[in-house]
């Protein structure tokens, strides 16, 4: 497993900006956008590939890993 699969990646609709954005919470802020799914994700996953390479070429330990936590179950607890 590399440490890309250690990151959730996130892609949804935005009703607001009539388009997919995708984001890595955790890893950095923003993110990317476009009107294909598939796509979005795809450059996600390169964003998320060329920041953890900023990371170790700037010799910066890791932020704390995002996958396999269950936010499902902590979203049904604030609800």
């Amino acid at each position: 497993m590399n440490d890309a699969n250690r990151y959730v990646k996130i892609v949804e609709w935005s009703d607001v900006d009539q388009c997919y954005i995708g984001s890595c919470p955790g890893l950095f802020y923003g993110g990317c956008h476009g009107i294909d799914e598939k796509l979005v994700f795809a450059e996600l996953c390169e964003i998320v590939d060329e920041t953890l390479e900023l990371y170790q070429q700037d010799n910066k330990p890791l932020p704390p890993v995002t996958a396999g936590r269950d936010y499902a179950d902590r979203m049904l607890d604030v609800a």
